[in-house]
């Protein structure tokens, strides 16, 4: 039986600052992050300046936070592997390209969401 450990507001104050080395490094080191960054404000831009409905914000908050998490994940991946090995290898390429292609449908799930969302708000208005 694992024995836990007491509560330890340090442990828990650095846990927090690893996520957030992660988020730095995701940042400065993954240039599909910043793609996604971007796109995520281009957005929140528009959610803004259209007045979408709280429902719509959460619709478009989760996507932006699921291309993020899965962007975060596959970067983990590839760096595990790549310290794995740096050999070629089939099945290391074959969870690279999974990860990749988690991030792409979840991608264009938020593409689709957004048209959902932001296309007949914006036909109404240029219309």
């Amino acid at each position: 039986m694992k024995q836990t450990s007491p509560f330890s507001l340090k442990k828990r104050l650095q846990s927090f600052q690893h996520a957030w080395n992660g988020l730095r490094i995701l940042w400065r080191e993954e240039p599909n992050a910043r793609i996604h960054f971007v796109a995520a404000m281009v957005a929140f831009s528009g959610a803004w300046w259209l007045h979408i409905s709280a429902m719509e914000w959460v619709c478009i908050v989760l996507c932006v936070g699921m291309v993020f998490s899965l962007e975060l994940v596959n970067s983990a991946l590839e760096n595990l592997a790549d310290h794995v090995t740096a050999e070629q290898h089939p099945t290391i390429k074959r969870v690279k390209d999974l990860a990749a292609a988690a991030v792409l449908v979840a991608a264009i799930v938020a593409v689709v969401v957004a048209v959902v969302i932001f296309g007949p708000k914006l036909w109404g208005y240029f219309a």
